[in-house]
């Protein structure tokens, strides 16, 4: 039972698939052409820093893990600290012509470090891959700087900064994305229209169809093909000449 209104299911598709590729390719054409002409191109700098030790004792050799330890439970810490507006106000102060706003600023960063690693990098997206170098490049001097003054340690080092002549590393906009999820929900449309269309569509095209409305069957036609009626024509042509012709010579 199950299986047989699978296939039922399956035919109602297949009997209006035009509509399934007709809607999938609507929107997803248009949802692709119109990403491509209004979406802005991102570009994303980085710069990192390195969380160090900051006090060797004279004569020691070789890393202090305890202090390395140390400074890896401090990386979260200086997460937060970065993303502050106690940083970020000193960056949008100094750099006013690429930013007015540190809400504006702190949607663009984003920090990242690995797992047992004293590296962090900074990363800043914007639409212009210079302003993203120089604002991140900006932000990581400024941390430094506050560094000190906030923990009362200076173990923060540079250790590669975002160069202008770099090239440029332009983000993903998601076109991709939207395409897909265009793609699912004119599937998803398509289904529902079908089904709705079927439901509604009332017309008798089947004996399985008159069985299920409970009306009487008396006579049934047999499915002619365009061939068959080719053919009968032409005979019918025929048969109509040989008549005429016999009623012609016979008085």
């Amino acid at each position: 039972m199950m299986e047989s209104e699978m296939k039922e299911y399956f035919q109602v598709l297949w009997k209006r698939a035009w509509v399934i590729v007709g809607m999938v390719l609507l929107l997803c054409s248009g949802t692709g052409v119109y990403s491509y002409l209004t979406d802005v191109p991102v570009y994303e700098a980085s710069s990192k820093l390195i969380v160090n030790t900051s006090d060797r004792q004279e004569g020691t050799v070789g890393p202090d893990f305890n202090q390395i330890t140390s400074n890896l439970l401090l990386i979260e810490t200086y997460k937060e600290i970065i993303t502050s507006r106690t940083i970020l106000e000193k960056v949008a102060a100094e750099y006013p012509n690429l930013v007015t706003a540190v809400n504006e600023l702190s949607s663009k960063v984003s920090i990242g470090s690995t797992s047992r690693s004293q590296v962090m990098s900074i990363t800043v997206k914007d639409s212009s891959f210079a302003t993203a170098v120089q604002l991140v490049n900006g932000i990581a001097e400024v941390f430094q700087r506050e560094t000190p003054n906030i923990m009362n340690v200076n173990n923060v080092t540079i250790l590669s900064k975002a160069d202008i002549t770099d090239p440029p590393v332009k983000v993903s906009t998601g076109v991709l994305f939207k395409v897909i999820i265009a793609f699912v929900l004119a599937l998803i449309l398509s289904i529902v229209i079908i089904f709705i269309w079927e439901y509604l569509d009332d017309t008798i095209k089947t004996e399985k169809d008159i069985l299920e409305i409970g009306v009487p069957t008396l006579a049934i036609i047999s499915r002619i093909k365009k061939n068959d009626l080719i053919g009968d024509t032409r005979n019918s042509k025929k048969k109509s000449v040989s008549d005429a012709f016999q009623i012609g010579i016979n008085p």
